[in-house]
């Protein structure tokens, strides 16, 4: 079983309102990609595809290197979305049973729950990692009411990882470019699966540690729980 774990650091990080993309900001000495990138390195994954901007091929080359990072066999370019980013890795994989699909701003992936989803993968062909959700959630109508309120019982937030059969992943990106009616809507690769796929996506329970970097609020989380996995020794 041949596993292949594609990191995606090509994002802009509008949202943090710097000017350096907010997977290479430093969190305690080292960039954000890299807590990722180490934890698919000691996991079961057999290699490494990391997606980056056409600006920072040659820092994450480096990076690499310097970080000893043997597991990363491609440092390839992004497209202009982020499923294109994932499309451009799944294209430049010659063979693979399964793929692994995360996004470097949730630097606080572990080890364990890669392996979790490795070893689920192999059984269900397709599935996420997910939370479930703590607030209440609305649904508005288009005046800005709320329309319902669904069971909470029934509402999960979903995370990276995601994995799936290399060839089902594969021929449903292929089959979504050829329709491209959704694309605006796309925001994970589990819905991709869900639209252009007969295959169900199996929900994992994730870890409420696996954040996503997005706002500088959630930078000083980050600092934290860096903080807090160093003392544990998880990272």
């Amino acid at each position: 079983m041949h596993v292949t774990g594609v990191v995606l650091a090509a994002g802009q990080g509008r949202r943090m309102g710097l000017s350096v993309a907010k997977q290479f900001l430093d969190i305690c000495g080292k960039p954000m990609i890299y807590y990722s990138l180490k934890a698919f390195e000691s996991s079961k994954v057999d290699e490494i595809i990391l997606v980056t901007g056409r600006e920072q091929l040659d820092y994450c080359k480096k990076l690499v290197c310097d970080y000893m990072l043997s597991k990363v066999s491609k440092v390839i370019e992004g497209g202009i979305e982020r499923f294109d980013s994932v499309y451009n890795a799944l294209c430049s994989i010659k063979s693979s049973d399964y793929v692994l699909i995360h996004d470097g701003a949730r630097p606080f992936i572990t080890v364990e729950k890669i392996n979790e989803i490795i070893a689920a993968v192999d059984e269900y062909k397709a599935c996420i990692i997910c939370t479930p959700v703590k607030d209440t959630i609305k649904i508005a109508d288009e005046s800005g009411y709320v329309a319902n309120t669904p069971s909470r019982r029934i509402l999960w937030a979903a995370q990276t990882p995601q994995a799936f059969d290399y060839n089902l992943i594969r021929e449903a990106y292929e089959r979504f470019y050829e329709e491209d009616r959704y694309a605006g809507e796309i925001t994970d690769d589990a819905m991709i699966c869900e639209i252009y796929s007969n295959s169900k996506v199996k929900i994992l329970e994730g870890d409420y540690n696996n954040i996503k970097v997005t706002t500088p609020e959630d930078l000083l989380l980050a600092e934290k729980l860096a903080g807090l996995y160093y003392e544990r020794n998880l990272i």
